[in-house]
């Protein structure tokens, strides 16, 4: 019996042990990923706040390193009753392996959130789709993969080697060796009873006090809340959020629900079991002669920050300045991308959906069929040949073959072209602009064209390419200026910006009768300031140009995004009572924009998960948000999107129970 008394006491010391050790490494982790991204603070956090985020990081780690200490525990109790060499190597093992993954997960963190100013976020799951590839080259030039992984390695030893130390040393058991062993046995017990409630309740002793990724976000400061998570945590985030996307359930509509948001969204007080019927329009009636070419520019990572007039000094987007600002334009700078990725951007633009917690691009039910409110037989239905140009490889997401069954004629990528030249990505923004325009006719077509120059590693050679990278570090102010990557960043985008000027000028030139639209893809990547506020951390710009576009074409107070582009060019150029569906309406009435997680109107931005709306003034105009509207909007737009994209048209309950 006293042996056994003596093997349960070493087995619980030694948990412990390993608890608060991870414990430590977590508490130091995050004290790094705050030093080391300390520009991102907003400037009136206080001190205090600072020492709070930490604190209610810990809390939230001891849930982390409770169960993390159960991947060294088992083979620790092994190694404690058998005594035997396999079970003790085994322990060494788990140990390496462990410090291993939490070394790498704490490095790569910090790119991550320079990245999409997230800790790791859904992202890393809609990763498992991409060119792996792509992705590994990405890594390797633009994130310094090799020193990266250098370092992982040395931390990994580092953490072995300390932790082999404290194990060895056995400063537990030395210090419960000073009181009497009933004392020491009790104080123990009471440890490993505490120990295993602040695992279960995130720091607390009971559900009530639960400190978990939901709750712990309590900051003024949003680079605080991102703090708070550890590495495990902010995936178990991502897993969570990835899991109610794969299983559609994050919206959470009945089929009763999403009839009466139809009919919201519709205006009317009749009912139809077809939702079809509440996305039937008829057109107004043309605004412009019938163009010949009409261009959807889906511009890679082409935010709206850019065209405001406070960074002109950049001349980073002159280009499509001057497209905007040219008679024969008009634009909204007040629009939304469908998702924070590009697939999420080709599914609005292609489907007419918004982002509905659905990956149309791997659903069979995408495949059948093209949806009613898609826009390639729209414009085909207008006499236009429809096709759509990706600089990348057809098998990117499943784009060539996705494209095609939502009704494009053709499909032309990477694979199709003469000249390859660019990054693991897609070819260069010139020779995919060359191959779209060496394609054009006297016949009617419809293009979209998906660039990728601006886009990580960002490896153009912008000498070469006479872009001045010079005169935009020199405009920079602060500590931007000393951020050469930034400053790369900035040039791909003036390249960018370019050869889509380039491109118009040209096409107009030979086919007058053309009608251009721009429209970034997303826009969340990069900004100048640190803490940039939403709306220029999201907005992307919309620009139509062309032959009998002029100013006033839009509304004056226009909002969307990428589901509002069919509509808007429908209701441009189809004749009066053409009959089309869509979800998404027309910008020269449309003045309310949504997506996968925020709504904005000309002058409103806010978040879209949460009753009552949060949201910030983007204006200086006297407007007032009518909120229950806007809420009504976002719900009956997402409600319809993802039942009519998962279930059909055919509104049935027993189609989501099945």
């Amino acid at each position: 019996m006293k042996k056994l008394f003596e093997i349960t006491d070493k087995i619980a010391i030694n948990w412990l042990t390993i608890y608060f050790f991870l414990l430590i490494i977590f508490i130091i982790f995050r004290a790094d990923f705050l030093f080391l991204l300390r520009d991102y603070l907003n400037e009136n956090t206080t001190f205090y706040e600072i020492i709070l985020s930490q604190y209610k990081g810990a809390l939230l780690s001891m849930t982390s390193a409770g169960y993390l200490s159960l991947f060294l525990f088992i083979p620790t109790v092994f190694s404690i009753v058998f005594t035997h060499k396999y079970f003790i190597t085994l322990k060494k093992l788990c140990a390496v392996i462990l410090f291993f993954i939490l070394s790498i997960l704490h490095i790569a963190s910090i790119p991550f959130y320079e990245t999409y100013r997230e800790n790791f976020n859904q992202m890393i799951f809609r990763g498992i789709n991409e060119d792996w590839r792509a992705l590994l080259v990405t890594f390797y030039e633009q994130f310094s993969l090799i020193p990266r992984l250098i370092l992982t390695v040395i931390l990994t030893i580092i953490l072995y080697k300390i932790f082999i130390f404290f194990i060895k040393k056995e400063y537990l058991s030395k210090l419960f060796s000073f009181f009497p062993k009933i004392i020491s046995r009790s104080v123990l017990i009471i440890f490993c009873y505490l120990t295993i409630l602040w695992t279960l309740f995130g720091g607390a002793l009971s559900w009530e006090h639960q400190v978990d990724f939901e709750n712990s976000g309590v900051m003024r400061d949003k680079f605080l809340n991102e703090a708070i998570l550890d590495s495990p945590q902010a995936i178990y985030r991502a897993y969570r959020h990835n899991s109610r996307v794969l299983s559609c359930n994050g919206l959470d509509f009945t089929a009763a629900d999403v009839k009466r948001l139809a009919a919201i969204y519709a205006n009317t007080d009749e009912y139809s079991d077809n939702i079809d019927d509440y996305l039937t329009k008829y057109a107004s009636g043309e605004k412009i002669k019938e163009p010949r070419h009409i261009f959807v520019i889906l511009a890679e990572s082409y935010a709206a920050w850019p065209l405001l007039k406070e960074y002109e000094n950049l001349h980073i987007a002159d280009g499509v300045k001057e497209i905007m600002q040219s008679e024969d334009a008009d634009y909204t700078l007040t629009m939304l991308p469908n998702g924070s990725s590009t697939v999420s951007a080709l599914m609005g633009i292609t489907t007419g959906f918004a982002d509905a917690n659905l990956y149309l691009t791997v659903m069979q039910e995408a495949y059948k069929e093209p949806y009613s409110t898609a826009i390639a037989p729209v414009m085909k239905r207008l006499g236009y040949k429809t096709n759509f140009y990706y600089a990348g490889p057809s098998t990117w997401e499943n784009i060539g073959a996705f494209t095609k069954a939502q009704g494009f004629d053709e499909f032309i990528s990477k694979g199709d072209f003469k000249n390859s030249e660019g990054s693991v990505w897609g070819v260069k923004d010139e020779i995919l602009f060359d191959e779209v325009f060496n394609d054009l006719t006297d016949e009617k077509t419809f293009n979209v064209i998906l660039t990728a120059s601006n886009h990580s590693p960002f490896n153009l050679d912008l000498n070469a390419e006479n872009i001045d990278t010079v005169s935009i570090k020199n405009a920079l102010v602060g500590d931007a200026k000393k951020d050469e990557w930034l400053v790369k960043e900035l040039g791909h985008f003036k390249y960018a910006d370019r050869e889509i000027a380039k491109f118009i000028s040209k096409t107009k030139e030979k086919y007058s009768d053309s009608v251009f639209i721009i429209i970034g893809d997303h826009a969340d990547r990069y900004n100048i300031e640190k803490n940039a506020t939403d709306y220029k951390r999201y907005a992307i710009p919309f620009i139509i140009s062309g032959k009998g576009v002029k100013k006033g074409l839009l509304d004056n107070k226009s909002a969307g995004s990428h589901i509002d582009v069919m509509p808007t060019l429908v209701e441009i150029i189809a004749p009066k009572d053409f009959k089309y569906c869509s979800l998404g309406k027309s910008l020269t009435e449309n003045q309310k924009a949504v997506n996968y997680g925020f709504f904005m109107t000309r002058n409103f931005f806010g978040n879209a998960d949460k009753i009552p709306l949060e949201f910030e003034k983007i204006s200086d105009e006297n407007d007032i948000l009518n909120e229950e509207e806007m809420v009504n909007y976002i719900n009956s737009v997402r409600a319809v999107s993802w039942y009519r994209a998962k279930y059909g048209n055919i509104i049935d309950e027993n189609l989501i129970k099945d």
